[in-house]
């Protein structure tokens, strides 16, 4: 399969299962929602060692969110769900609650298992923040939320966030002839879903130049990089994905509360990708099928 002039590799993206939570924050503005957004997201690229996978998931106007105030979703996930109260705790407590002006509520819309979704009390915990001096608010949502008294006025936090069963993993690969036309089509890829509800891309900037696979030569790591994706080791390793006239790949690695999330972010990712003068490729990475349970097949997308 060709598109624009590029070729799509006939092979598949291979995802696990994890598990998520979605929040909305708010504040005065969209500044202020920025920056909460970027302090809590923050060292969250990958739970190789991160304590989860975090990003922005979409901006939300002031008409969707509960206080009525600029907003954004984001998106955690963990591969132990026991471990999503402790996450939530440490990165609302420590990166929100600190931020001017921030509230912050539960975001859930779908996921994999909607039957399976249950609920923390991160909320409920972070009000004893307030000393005793922390109040319930009453008549104001349609869900138990606490004010919580802080010295630019009140900190609002709803009481339970809840976690679902969601999709880590899926990605594809964009192979150029050099750096530049490479980086531009995948800035274009991610920009191109970055109003896909429930999907995140949590490398910098949507995109991972450092994709790994299992193992390593070296027995104290569990992950190293993805030599035959390498182009500087073309020639110099026989199992090499590079071809010649390929000087660099780049990969966008998506996680999403369902499988709908994550093909449309794939596909409309890929056909902007190709859009860029000097892509040579797209191909998706996988591990022979044997350690993901979710596996899309790039031209199925595609089709």
């Amino acid at each position: 399969m060709e598109i624009n002039g590029v070729e799509i590799v006939d092979t598949y993206c291979e995802a696990f299962g994890g598990y998520f939570a979605r929040l909305i924050i708010t504040a005065i503005s969209k500044d202020w929602v920025d920056i909460a957004a970027a302090e809590s997201t923050g060292y969250g690229t990958s739970t190789i060692h991160c304590d989860s996978e975090a990003a922005i998931d979409t901006y939300i106007s002031p008409e969707e969110t509960p206080d009525k105030r600029p907003g954004a979703a984001l998106m955690f996930f963990v591969t132990d769900k026991k471990k999503m109260d402790n996450v939530l705790l440490n990165r609302i407590g420590q990166c929100i609650l600190t931020c001017p002006t921030t509230a912050c509520f539960d975001g859930m819309e779908d996921s994999v298992s909607p039957e399976k979704v249950f609920e923390v009390k991160t909320g409920f915990k972070l009000k004893f923040f307030g000393d005793k001096f922390e109040q319930k608010v009453e008549g104001v949502y349609p869900f138990e939320a606490w004010r919580i008294p802080v010295m630019d006025g009140e900190f609002i936090v709803q009481s339970q966030f809840k976690v679902g069963k969601g999709i880590a993993g899926g990605n594809f690969l964009i192979m150029g002839k050099d750096q530049a036309s490479a980086l531009k089509a995948a800035k274009k890829a991610v920009e191109a879903f970055s109003t896909v509800p429930n999907v995140i891309a949590p490398f910098p900037g949507g995109v991972a130049r450092s994709g790994s696979k299992v193992g390593s030569k070296y027995d104290f790591l569990n992950a190293s990089t993805n030599d035959p994706l390498c182009p500087t080791l073309r020639t110099k390793i026989e199992n090499s994905q590079v071809e010649e006239g390929e000087n660099c790949v780049y990969e966008v690695i998506l996680d999403g509360a369902t499988e709908k999330a994550i093909k449309t972010a794939m596909k409309l990712g890929i056909e902007a990708a190709v859009k860029v003068p000097g892509v040579t490729r797209i191909s998706a990475g996988n591990y022979g099928g044997k350690l993901g349970k979710f596996q899309y097949n790039l031209h199925d997308i595609l089709s």
